[in-house]
């Protein structure tokens, strides 16, 4: 949840992927936060992020292009912990992600470019790993379009074993503290499905336009605690030194160059315009005699 490592006084995520994914279920134009979440993480060699690594995603994004693909993705860069590229999918259900899969298949044109590129783009990473995780409704606060934004604030939250109850708890805490408070936090969560995370696995997902927002919302913490009072933060403290095992916030930034938004996404916001298949067309044209 927005600022709620530092308010628990200790309270990430490592996804990215083969050039495909999307935070929220962006097929048709969609604003509202996808009920299952496919993340993929590539973790890059020194020396391999940047503009090298962004040429070897672009290939993906033209080929989802030349291909009309329906199912589109969202793409984005760590700017705390280690050097990693982020890329969320999002389905309306694990049936929806079998289908885009099958279609993959299927589609011989565009399975062989993906096996190709990818090829391409191992050699420029040291790991890769995808989870899939499904969205808690119930516990997100405020978690609306994110079209118009341009960093993700991501919390990981590992539960003990056996401490679920108390978990959920503290969630209902947050989210009613803060849905009180005056503040203009926001997040999604999700649980965690599958994967090597899955099993009491939980992210807090916190949208935001600029990092101007973080310097805002420094005062949060006190309005939370000043709704919750002296009982009730009390047992936020408890049930935060009881369920939680281990937590981890990282900060990413969106990379329209690695990404493949709809096309309601672009004319929405011109950030998402594809500007690397524009340069590559530019590139080929025959020069002005």
């Amino acid at each position: 949840m927005k600022k709620l490592a530092g308010f628990c006084t200790g309270l990430c995520v490592l996804f990215s992927g083969v050039g495909a994914m999307a935070a929220q279920e962006m097929s048709g134009g969609s604003m509202a936060p996808p009920k299952v979440l496919v993340i993929q993480r590539e973790f890059l060699k020194p020396g391999k992020a940047g503009s090298v690594h962004e040429k070897s995603e672009s290939a993906f994004v033209q080929a989802f292009s030349a291909a009309k693909w329906p199912t589109h993705y969202l793409g984005m860069n760590s700017l705390s912990g280690r050097p990693r590229a982020l890329f969320f999918l999002g389905y309306p259900s694990f049936e929806a992600w079998e289908k885009d899969n099958q279609a993959t298949e299927k589609n011989a044109t565009l399975s062989a470019a993906l096996d190709r590129l990818s090829v391409a783009d191992g050699d420029l990473l040291t790991e890769f790993g995808q989870s899939v995780l499904v969205y808690d409704e119930d516990h997100s606060l405020r978690a609306g379009s994110i079209v118009h934004s341009r960093y993700f604030e991501i919390s990981q939250y590992k539960i003990k074993p056996g401490h679920r109850k108390e978990w959920v708890e503290l969630m209902k805490l947050y989210r009613d503290g803060y849905e009180k408070a005056t503040t203009n936090a926001n997040w999604a969560v999700y649980e965690s499905y599958y994967g090597q995370d899955n099993g009491g696995y939980y992210l807090a997902i916190s949208r935001m336009t600029s990092l101007a927002e973080d310097d805002q919302s420094m005062g949060d913490d006190k309005k939370f605690a000043d709704v919750m009072g002296e009982d009730g933060m009390k047992r936020v403290r408890e049930l935060t030194a009881s369920c939680i095992e281990s937590q981890q916030t990282n900060l990413f930034q969106f990379n329209p160059k690695m990404s493949y938004p709809a096309d309601e996404w672009i004319k929405a916001d011109p950030f998402w315009k594809p500007k690397v298949a524009m340069a590559v067309k530019k590139a080929a044209a025959p020069a002005t005699p």
